[in-house]
């Protein structure tokens, strides 16, 4: 079928190569910098790479976005093959310039029209706005009623996730000195989401297992109010961790279709191993 929509993302949205090579979607990877190296995400440096890395490094990585010329070789390549239109599917903006850069290129480029969409979140729930575009777009969907489909999603996407250690958060610049202090002071481990693009705590609590309870707590509330839903539960470097969670899930849930997804390199550097997160999203 000749499509006349690309589906293009990011390496945060951290969807297998097979997965997108089957459903057409085009990715481009966010880099990590460790010292004097710098890897591409999911290109050239594996998420169990670089945990293991993580553990012996100097100094902890850092992350840069991909360089606007990365989008705008991709979006000419795009227009020689066909195609009309781009929905160009992103991490927020508020954590990453990536989806600016996005849209910047597609004014440089002739030929096809790019549409961009800030998820306002990043990895699992990044990666149900892109699964649902590429269907959509297979289905010979035009670019405007998939970000109609898209925007209409965020009513029911929700994403809860707790870090092992808010240094790494407050490093980045994603947290404040003061929630830092306070937080390491009183072993407080904080739930923590993202509201209009940007990762604030969402409650206080002071051990993984009440933050894990409180979690399921604010998925049951949505479940009651009926409909199906997919969740996942997603971990930096935890996959027990992630698996236990699953299947409280499994067994609390029956409608609810649950997986098991991972924070890699770039949101990994910021969150650091140990990490959970839980996101659904109304089917």
């Amino acid at each position: 079928m000749n499509k006349s929509v690309a589906v293009v993302t990011d390496s945060t949205a951290y969807l297998s190569e097979n997965i997108r090579k089957e459903l057409s979607i085009e990715m481009v990877p966010l880099n990590v910098v460790f010292g004097e190296k710098s890897y591409e995400e999911e290109v050239d440096l594996t998420t169990d790479q670089f945990y293991k890395e993580m553990k012996t490094a100097e100094q902890l990585p850092t992350t840069s976005q991909p360089a606007i010329g990365d989008f705008v070789t991709l979006f000419e390549q795009l227009a020689s093959k066909g195609y009309k239109q781009v929905v160009t599917i992103h991490l927020s903006s508020k954590i990453s310039g990536t989806f600016q850069s996005a849209v910047s290129a597609g004014d440089m480029v002739e030929g096809i029209d790019v549409f961009g969409f800030d998820t306002e979140i990043s990895c699992a729930p990044q990666s149900y706005y892109v699964l649902e575009a590429a269907k959509m777009a297979n289905a010979g969907a035009g670019a405007e009623a998939i970000l109609e489909k898209l925007t209409a999603m965020k009513e029911t996407s929700r994403a809860y996730f707790m870090v092992d250690d808010l240094n790494h958060l407050h490093r980045g610049g994603r947290l404040s000195g003061a929630q830092l202090f306070v937080g390491n002071l009183l072993k407080i481990k904080p739930i923590l989401h993202f509201e209009e693009g940007s990762i604030v705590p969402f409650e206080k609590v002071r051990t993984e297992k009440k933050a894990l309870s409180r979690m399921l707590s604010l998925l049951e509330e949505d479940v009651n109010k009926g409909g199906d839903f997919i969740a996942t539960a997603i971990h930096a470097d935890n996959l027990e961790g992630a698996k236990q969670l699953q299947a409280t899930i499994q067994e609390r849930f029956k409608t609810v279709d649950v997986n098991i997804s991972y924070f890699g390199p770039v949101i990994g550097t910021h969150l650091g191993a140990g990490s959970l997160g839980l996101s659904w999203q109304k089917k």
